[in-house]
């Protein structure tokens, strides 16, 4: 099973305990990039890579913010050998982007009217019954 660690470096204390959840994740990931994309949109074949990605930096973010169970060392650790995305991380911690899926749903320049994705359109302010779908992440809806 390949190692999650890329550089020399000692994992600081606590690694233990987060490892094997890290190394399914990436196991996970490893099978989404080798999985055959036949009759699937193009952006559809990187829809699972980008929930993996969330899932691991969801992951980490927890256990530092919400359960407190990791050191800060450790958490910076995972930060700087980019385990997690500190940029996701970032906006999580900022009011209104707590459930926020993937970065380019909120890059202006990706979408055709130099606004944010639909997928951060509150669900009250969409027609009843609609379902959302974003383009970028397959994502149903992470506005707060």
């Amino acid at each position: 099973m390949p190692k999650i660690r890329k550089t020399k470096k000692k994992a600081p204390e606590g690694w233990e305990l987060i490892e094997p959840t890290l190394e399914e994740l990436e196991q996970k990931m490893r099978e989404a990039e080798t999985e055959p994309h036949e009759g699937k949109r193009k952006v559809e074949a990187l829809w699972p890579i980008f929930k993996i990605h969330h899932q691991k930096s969801r992951y980490i973010f927890d256990l530092f913010y919400r359960r407190k169970a990791i050191s800060r060392e450790l958490y910076d650790y995972c930060l700087n050998e980019n385990i997690a995305d500190k940029n996701l991380i970032a906006k999580w911690k900022k009011q209104g982007y707590e459930n926020l899926c993937c970065l380019r749903c909120i890059q202006t320049r990706d979408t055709n009217f130099g606004t944010t994705c639909i997928c951060r359109v509150p669900k009250g302010k969409l027609e009843e019954g609609r379902i959302v779908e974003c383009i970028h992440c397959g994502c149903r809806g992470c506005s707060g």
